[in-house]
Parts: structure tokens; C-alpha cells; sequence
């Protein structure tokens, strides 16, 4: 048995073999060195240096859901994770979130702040082509956030982009982005899916352009069906992009997809239906990847619309929300319970003193009563694109409600204009949020005041007072005590009913390898298997 040193040696060996800095004989030298036999020494080497190192070539087929008729090129209108995966496909971002989780430069090669945090100054990569053969420079990048920060601009990036005075581009490989107040997370909000690099001309970038810089590029896009892109030989990242070309389909039934994984007509799936992800597990010819998440289903109340514009019924029907029966029988216990707020206990600044909610159904009929809401029929919104078993999700929850006085009437909508016709234009629905790297990005998406993506129209003045000073705040003490209270806010004034937060659950064929540490922030690697996988 080796001793501590040698195993962090031999830990140290297996990490330069598989980052290909040593070759194999070089690998052997050293495990020999470190005390191994040629036999284990070379056992080691199968299994943990072979196994890992990327091999190039194959086609990668991909069956997403959440393929709409309404999908873009366009970033701006991104909200689909079928058009969030094949942005982190074709495209580069200036910053992204790595493997551990943690904020990397991407086409910002290095990041830095003022003292106050409202200047920041990103060093652009030289070198970086795309895939129209122009040269990505600084003037692209102030050019593609500016695309979303337009007065008439849609985008719901922009509320994220707010705080920026000024972006100029100081010469071709520096951006400075001046900030009305400081923002210690500018990096992590630079990763949103909108916020892809484009090129640009006489200062305009046309969001329609086919041609990024990302590993893969577009071939061919039909909206809500399928994608297919070849492998961009001039890729900047060197240990990316392995496979020879990826097609991306919509398949969004879960039951199809599965089938087809099975079958062997695609190589991986985005996700798999909790009811039977142990028989899937069963076949050799599957792997199953599990990653703990912020990801969340939320039951958003508009908060100025009647009849949720009463706080009483809002709290009423938070209590009445049973959140370990809907995580045992949606989740399937792949999850973890929710406090009617967005921050999950894998993100930063969780605030784990918090009360969690129970569910009383006593006290819920009592806030009704209260509220004068005896008898109440309201609509839930409801499709499986928001979660496998979303429709489910919004009956059982229905048959909740009916204990303490409420009528739930729950409306099946059509999978595939569901984030188009309903979310956003229904007073009470469901909706799926990926996780955001940080509390600020989430807020500042879905519940500061006057943001695109507020769903329950929450409007509360102190929150939007600590979203602004947390924001600025550099000391992680006070920060930390900010967030607290800002969770606390929304969890009992706010208009969304959170009752759990889910694993991402998905599978590829057996023959698909990846490093075996996978990105938080969407599936798929934090939507970038295509990128970062290769054909073991």
C-alpha cells in the first residue's frame, strides 16, 4: 500500500498523463518510481489515463427537449435549453462557468477589478477566429453587449446589463466596462446564455449570423426540430471540440427519447423521466449522470393581479403545498426541498438558519378565511416541457389545495409555444429555471422590479434597496447577511411557490466519456458536452 506522498504523486502523475503533458512511457517511469509494478503500473494507466484521455472523431447525436416553433438565432429571445445548448455549441461566451463550477475566463483571457468594483478590465484573447474566418476582437465584444443594452432592446439580458455606464473598447485585446455601482459578480453575470460573442460591423452585430467562435459550426437550424454543426478545425481550445460533428434534435417526450438512447440513434439525451431512470440504469449499454442543482419548478403568482394580490392567500397557498410528497413523487427523491425562494443550498450566500416552510394545512384555510376567499377557483398552467411530470406536478398540487378550501383548475398548454403563449402572460403557471452561478443574477432576472423575467411581478422596495447594495458590497460578511434577508423577503412576501430544487438527470451511451466533473448550471455539462465529451 503506498504511503501519503506517494499517492499524491502518483494523483500528480495521472493528472499531467491525462492533460497529455507526459506520454505513457514517461507515465510508466514514474509510477515505477513511486513504487508500483509493472503490472499495477500499467493497470493504472488503463484505467484511469486511457479511459480519460479525449479521442477525436464520431458523430454526436443529442435528442434535447424544449424545441419551439419560436426559437431564434437571435440571442436576445434565448429561453429555450434546446437554443441554450446549441448557444454554448457554436458560440464562446467572454467568461463561462468551468467544470468545477467556479467563473473562468473564456474569450476574456484574464478579468480584473477596480477596488469598488465599478471598473472592470477584461484582457480578449488574441488569436481567436470565427467561424467566417474574421478576427474576434474588443470591438465585438462591446458591440454584442450593447446589441443587448439598446433602448429598444428585448432582451432579457438587459435588466443583468443594467448597471453599465459605459463599455469601450481601449484598443483591440482590452474592454473596459464602466459600472454605475459596483457589481463584485460581473464575471459570473457575463456567462448568461443570451450574452454569447458576435461579430460585429461599424459597431452593430446581426443577431441572425450563423458564424461564432465556438467549437462547432452551424450548418443547418430548423426552429423546434433539429440542428446539425460540423467541427471547427481552427478552434482555439486545443483539448475541445472532439467530436467530427454534432446534431442536436427535439424530441420532447421523454419516453421517445429514452427509446431512442436505448435504440442507439442517439448518443446522449438531456434528460430522463424520474419514474424510470432505474431501469434505464439497469442497461450496460447506458451511463447515468447525476449532479445536484439551484435548478427549480416554481409556481409563479402575479402579484398584482387579483386574486394573488392578496398576501394572505399567497402565504395560504405556499402552506398548503405539501413539498416532501411532490419531490417524492415527481422527483423521486432526486432533489432537494425548497423554501419559496431561488437560492439553493449548492449556491452561494444559502442561507441555512432560515425556518423551513412546512406544510399546515390548518393554518392555510385559516389565512383563506382570513382573506375572504372561502370557495376560490383558480387556473394552474401547466406543461411536461417546464419537467417531466410538470401536468402531474400541478394535480397533485391541485388535490393539495382542495384541503384548505381552493379549487385548482389545472390547464394541460401545448409543450411547444408553452414559454411563448403562457409563461409571462398567465397569472399562475408552472415554470423551470436553471440554476444562476450567483443570488445576484437570479434576483436581478426574476424579482427585482421592473425585470423582463419577473414572472410573479414582485415589487417589494426593500428588496430592491439590498439587491443594489449587495451587489456593491465587497465584504462577504455583510453580503452574506444581505442575501439572507433578501431570501427571506421573497419567501414570505414574494409571489412564487418553490417547493424543491432538482438534480439534473441524464444519460449517454456507455461509450461517451467525460472528465467525471460536470458543470451545475444546465445539463449536459452546463450545456457544453458537445464541447467538453469525446467517444471513449
Amino acid at each position: 500500500m503506498t504511503d501519503s506522498r506517494e499517492s499524491k504523486g502518483l494523483a500528480r502523475l495521472t493528472s499531467e498523463a491525462v492533460s497529455g503533458r507526459i506520454d505513457r512511457r514517461q507515465f510508466m517511469q514514474g509510477a515505477l518510481t513511486f513504487g508500483l509494478g509493472l503490472t499495477a503500473a500499467s493497470g493504472l494507466w488503463t484505467r484511469e489515463v486511457a479511459a480519460q484521455t479525449p479521442k477525436s472523431g464520431g458523430s454526436f447525436r443529442v435528442g434535447l427537449d424544449d424545441g419551439n416553433t419560436a426559437d431564434s438565432l437571435d440571442p436576445a429571445t434565448y429561453n429555450s435549453r434546446f437554443m441554450i445548448t446549441m448557444a454554448h455549441t457554436k458560440n464562446n461566451f467572454l467568461t463561462e462557468i468551468a467544470p468545477d463550477n467556479q467563473v473562468a475566463g473564456e474569450l476574456a483571457e484574464a478579468f480584473e477589478a477596480s477596488k469598488d468594483a465599478k471598473t472592470w478590465t477584461f484582457k480578449i484573447r488574441k488569436g481567436v477566429e470565427f467561424h467566417n474566418g474574421k478576427t474576434f476582437d474588443a470591438n465585438d465584444a462591446m458591440a454584442s453587449l450593447n446589441y443587448h443594452r439598446a433602448e429598444a432592446s428585448k432582451s432579457a439580458a438587459k435588466s443583468l446589463l443594467d448597471g453599465i455606464e459605459e463599455i469601450k473598447a481601449d484598443d483591440a485585446n482590452t474592454l473596459t466596462i464602466k459600472l454605475k455601482s459596483g457589481n463584485a459578480d460581473l464575471p459570473y453575470a457575463l456567462t448568461d446564455y443570451h450574452l454569447i460573442m458576435m461579430a460585429s460591423k461599424d459597431g452593430k452585430v446581426d443577431p441572425q449570423e450563423k458564424a461564432g467562435t465556438g467549437a462547432y459550426k452551424l450548418e443547418e437550424f430548423e426552429a423546434g426540430i433539429r440542428a446539425t454543426l460540423s467541427k471547427n478545425a481552427n478552434y482555439w481550445k486545443q483539448d475541445r471540440g472532439h467530436f467530427a460533428d454534432v446534431s442536436f434534435t427535439a424530441v420532447n417526450d421523454v419516453v421517445a427519447r429514452q427509446s431512442a438512447l436505448l435504440a442507439n440513434s442517439f448518443d446522449a439525451i438531456i434528460e430522463v423521466d424520474y419514474n424510470t431512470s432505474e431501469h434505464l440504469a439497469k442497461d450496460a449499454g447506458v451511463k447515468l449522470d447525476e449532479v445536484p442543482s439551484g435548478t427549480h419548478v416554481g409556481m409563479p403568482m402575479m402579484c398584482d393581479i387579483a386574486p394573488f394580490d392578496n398576501a394572505d392567500l399567497r402565504m395560504a397557498l405556499k402552506l398548503g403545498c405539501d413539498r416532501q410528497v411532490l419531490i417524492d413523487r415527481i422527483l423521486k427523491g432526486h432533489g432537494s426541498i425548497g423554501n419559496d425562494h431561488p437560492i439553493a443550498p449548492v449556491m452561494p450566500f444559502f442561507d441555512a438558519s432560515q425556518t423551513q416552510r412546512e406544510y399546515d394545512p390548518d393554518k392555510a384555510r385559516a389565512l383563506v378565511k382570513k382573506a375572504g376567499l372561502d370557495g376560490l377557483t383558480i387556473n394552474l398552467s401547466a406543461a411536461d416541457t417546464v419537467i417531466t411530470g410538470a401536468v402531474d406536478m400541478a394535480t397533485l398540487y391541485a388535490e393539495m389545495a382542495r384541503q384548505i378550501g381552493i379549487t385548482v383548475n389545472v390547464v394541460r398548454e401545448p409543450n411547444d409555444s408553452y414559454w411563448s403563449d403562457v409563461w409571462l402572460k398567465k397569472p399562475f403557471c408552472m415554470a423551470g429555471w436553471g440554476q444562476r452561478p450567483t443570488p445576484d443574477i437570479i434576483f436581478s432576472l426574476g424579482y427585482a422590479a421592473g425585470a423582463d423575467w419577473n414572472e410573479s411581478h414582485f415589487k417589494n422596495d426593500r428588496f430592491n434597496k439590498l439587491l443594489v447594495e449587495a451587489r456593491a458590497e465587497i465584504d462577504g460578511k455583510k453580503r452574506t447577511e444581505m442575501y439572507g434577508e433578501m431570501q427571506r423577503l421573497v419567501s414570505d412576501d414574494g409571489g412564487t411557490i418553490i417547493p424543491f430544487f432538482r438534480n439534473w438527470l441524464y444519460a449517454r451511451r456507455a461509450n461517451v466519456a467525460h472528465s467525471g466533473q460536470l458543470s451545475a448550471n444546465w445539463p449536459l455539462d452546463g450545456a457544453r458536452g458537445a464541447e467538453r465529451w469525446w467517444f471513449a
